[in-house]
């Protein structure tokens, strides 16, 4: 079996922080990792990472200094350890339930990378 991590980058989410980790936590796939970069909020996020978070995830780490996604992504995969990455926004702009739509074909060696598109409709 081959493990995701879940890297999720946020900047200000306090409105949103624990409801998508929560369904990420919830995800059909079993072998996973969490890891949340956080990108200096100043909103409350930092305080519900380390007091609600931290302890039910595998990593939170914080920047010091903003430094946009991409900043916050290069760190993520930085300390990844599963044989497949997926950015999972913090607005929850995916749905962790498709997981499996996604990572499938790479873990059955169909598929080399995966994309997935909003725009598109359909499997």
């Amino acid at each position: 079996m081959k493990k995701l991590s879940i890297i999720i980058p946020c900047y200000n989410e306090l409105e949103n922080i624990r409801t998508i980790v929560k369904r990420v936590k919830q995800s059909s796939i079993q072998d996973k990792e969490i890891i949340i970069v956080d990108d200096c909020s100043t909103d409350g996020t930092r305080e519900v990472l380390k007091n609600e978070i931290e302890p039910i995830v595998h990593k939170v780490i914080y920047h010091k200094k903003n430094r946009g996604k991409g900043g916050a992504l290069k760190t993520g995969i930085k300390y990844a350890t599963g044989d497949v990455v997926i950015i999972q926004d913090a607005d929850m702009e995916y749905n962790p339930k498709e997981y499996p739509n996604i990572v499938n074909a790479i873990f059955e060696n169909q598929a080399d990378v995966v994309y997935g598109s909003r725009f598109l409709r359909g499997g």
